[in-house]
């Protein structure tokens, strides 16, 4: 397919639900049409703006808001889906506690009353006998919110959510680290506007977010040149002016080379790193050695393409978008990659400039009046702030809490209380985290479907889908127009289901810490963190979205809006002086990594556009448009495992242990010395009747990690596998 093809095709296809009459007024309209009540997507972490259509009080239909700002009335499939989930038959649907062993799954279903007295009477007795910081809290997505307040005032410090420790954590902090401020979700990437496009590792077109995509090919619709660094052929590489199909783990080499050809052919934004950086010097002289002839030999890319790729971003500076990535624990260096990607944006000048990274607007909250909370008596388990001294405090390092559970250091974990993700499958070294489930004396799961770890649960309370509840709003300041959404529900919870922030105000009331949740309606709530905006809650839910004024690049920026570049230094930091009193590198510093041993392949995985996580794959809509997962390698490779394409493998990695069966697949665009998979599936679920145990987990694979020294963060691109014929049934 042509390039131009192939960006008219994503321009209707994310587009692809139909659009709200401009006149329409989201939620306001009933009668013969179908009623429409605005709200936001769940299905991932994008938010996407949504209309809910009801015929006689139930969902038949999602489509995108027009007047959601980023979103603009796009949809991907999983938006769409999202009602096949509210109506997924699946669905946990009463409080149930366990009466068998813990993995049996047996059950018995009890009264909210029982379920939240007993779990209070619980937390009450943990925290007297070991002290509330013996309970951890496994939160994801914004509904945790209410249960992180909850945590907060009985005491506990042990907070920590897969999306630092297993996601964008090192990213965050290698930006804030040469910036002064992490990037947050969604990206600030200003890609309609770019000028050239750089991906490493990052598989646009895959791991769909609707805005981000719509301009990613907006931005070459208009000419932007695209380099693609990817051991794998991916569907951006396919649109790609360059495509470097990279030995995995050394990105950092071919980062330093960029910087040298840039430097040394005197290329770098001068005007703007003598108005705004600190450090050059230092840079200057640490990649003098860092050749493309010395990354060549790193990276197996020819030299004469590593010149050429520079070249290629500073003749488009400043308008240069490196993407900073999301799910970037791969090598237990990702810190020091993403610092490496920081300090290439600051040379191109591409910070807080047209075409580049877009700079906040601030928008202010309103804050109810709450007591302060209690000084926890000991510090965090999972070595946040200390063993990993960047990591963050507010987000945690989930595997530092699982290593904590296991071995009793600092102090004992008796309690896990989970909420938003499976651990089972959003962490990685899976038989660590079953291990550290069994030492544990009381485990609470809030979820919606019966996914695998509520086998293992004391207790599971079924929360209302994002359909049927309210949610703190969605306020984006880093965007071109800065904005709000609400989330609210579009149809009663079915069941005996409720919302997660029922569920954390009735157990507060139930441990006397209601004090913290002195609103009374969810309504009450939203009104008070809008008020300074200057908008009615009437509005933005009969909208869905109200956007503002901002000033997204540094020419724009106004004296009430901050620091432009809130470090110690008040600049770009190249060269971090905290790094070093820290006791780290200063400037990024290349490691090779272990190749894997003959016969083995590296294990690699990523997105599909049509499922998130593990959590869509029991949904019926888009179960049917990919039921299962398959695994890619090399033809060169199949051949030397005696093997054709098609044929049902299995994937033993270093460590002996082995996936269910999967489909493989054959491509030539992917390195010999690699195998891809998609995340999400090999479920061991039996409640989940279209999910369970179709396909082959990544996860359960990733038996060793690359811990992060500065954040924590595993990276888990350390894996080795090898495929071998599955057994016939």
């Amino acid at each position: 397919m042509s390039r131009r093809r192939w960006l008219l095709g994503t321009a209707t296809l994310t587009g692809a639900s139909p659009r709200a009459p401009a006149t329409a007024t989201p939620g306001q309209r009933a009668g013969k049409a179908a009623l429409q009540i605005a709200s936001n997507c769940e299905m991932c972490f994008w938010r996407c703006g949504i209309l809910a259509k009801l015929q006689q009080g139930k969902v038949t239909r999602l489509e995108g808001n027009r007047q959601h700002p980023l979103t603009q009335g796009r949809l991907c499939a999983r938006g769409n889906g999202g009602h096949f989930t509210l109506y997924d038959p699946d669905r946990l649907k009463r409080p149930q506690l366990r009466v068998g062993a813990r993995g049996e799954g047996r059950f018995r279903e009890i009264s909210w009353d029982e379920a939240l007295d007993w779990l209070a009477a619980r937390l009450m007795e943990l925290k007297q006998k070991y002290g509330p910081e013996s309970v951890a809290f496994f939160p994801h997505g914004v509904g945790s919110s209410f249960f992180a307040t909850l945590m907060k005032a009985y005491g506990t410090p042990n907070s920590a959510e897969p999306s630092f420790a297993q996601c964008r954590g090192p990213r965050d902090v290698g930006y804030a680290l040469t910036f002064g401020r992490p990037l947050g979700s969604p990206e600030p990437l200003d890609l309609a506007a770019a000028r050239a496009i750089v991906l490493i590792g990052s598989h646009l077109g895959e791991n769909v977010f609707t805005s981000q995509i719509t301009q990613f090919a907006e931005g070459l619709a208009r000419g932007a040149k695209l380099i693609v660094v990817d051991p794998r052929f991916s569907t951006a590489a396919s649109k790609a002016d360059w495509w470097l199909p990279i030995r995995p783990g050394t990105d950092i080499a071919l980062l330093l080379a960029w910087m040298n050809v840039i430097l040394s052919e005197g290329l770098e934004d001068k005007a703007y790193l003598a108005a705004y950086a600190t450090g050059l010097d230092e840079l200057r002289e640490h990649v003098r050695r860092f050749t493309p002839e010395w990354a060549s030999r790193e990276t197996e890319l020819p030299a004469g393409l590593i010149r050429e790729t520079a070249r290629a971003m500073a003749a488009a500076k400043p308008a240069v978008v490196i993407h900073p990535g999301r799910h970037v624990s791969w090598y237990g260096d990702d810190t020091q990659r993403a610092r490496a990607m920081a300090i290439l944006t600051a040379l191109l000048g591409a910070w807080g400039r047209k075409g580049g990274i877009l700079l906040p607007t601030p928008m202010p909250r309103g804050q109810f009046e709450l007591p302060p909370f209690p000084e926890p008596k000991r510090g965090r388990a999972d070595g946040a702030g200390s063993r990993f001294p960047l990591a963050s405090e507010e987000q945690g390092v989930t595997n530092g809490l699982v290593e904590a559970t296991l071995t009793g250091q600092p102090y004992p974990i008796k309690a896990w209380i989970v909420y938003g993700q499976n651990v089972l499958e959003s962490l990685p070294q899976r038989e660590r985290t079953l291990a550290a489930i069994g030492r544990l004396e009381l485990m609470v799961v809030v979820d919606i479907l019966p996914v695998e770890q509520t086998l293992y649960a004391d207790l599971v309370l079924p929360e209302a889908t994002y359909l049927e509840r309210y949610d703190p709003p969605h306020i984006v300041e880093s965007a071109a127009r800065p904005f709000i959404a609400v989330r609210q529900p579009v149809v009663s919870p079915l069941y005996d289901s409720r919302p997660g922030w029922w569920i954390a105000r009735e157990l507060a009331r139930r441990l006397g810490l209601q004090a913290w949740f002195p609103w009374r309606t969810p309504d009450e709530h939203l009104a008070k963190i809008i008020e300074p905006l200057g908008i009615s809650l009437t509005e933005l839910k009969a909208r869905g979205a109200v956007s503002f004024e901002g000033r997204p690049y540094i020419e724009l920026r106004r004296p009430e809006d901050g620091p432009l570049f809130p470090t110690d230094s008040g600049k770009i930091e190249l060269y971090s002086k905290l790094l070093k009193e820290l006791g780290h590198d200063p400037l990024p510093v290349y490691r090779p990594p272990s190749d894997p041993p003959p016969g083995w392949l590296r294990l690699l995985y990523g997105r599909a556009p049509v499922h998130s996580f593990a959590r869509s794959q029991n949904n019926a809509l888009l179960a049917g448009l990919m039921p299962e997962n398959a695994v890619w390698i090399n033809p060169v490779a199949a051949r030397s495992f005696g093997l054709r394409d098609g044929e049902r493998v299995v994937l033993e990695n270093q460590d002996g242990q082995k996936s269910l069966p999967l489909l493989l697949r054959t491509t030539p665009g992917i390195r010999p010395d690699c195998a891809f998979m998609v995340h999400g599936f090999g479920l061991r679920a039996p409640g989940l009747r279209r999910a369970n145990g179709r396909g082959a987990s990544d996860n359960a694979l990733l038996s060793r990690v690359a811990v992060d020294p500065l954040t924590g963060a595993t990276g888990m691109h350390v894996n080795f596998v090898r495929p071998l014929p599955a057994e016939e049934d």
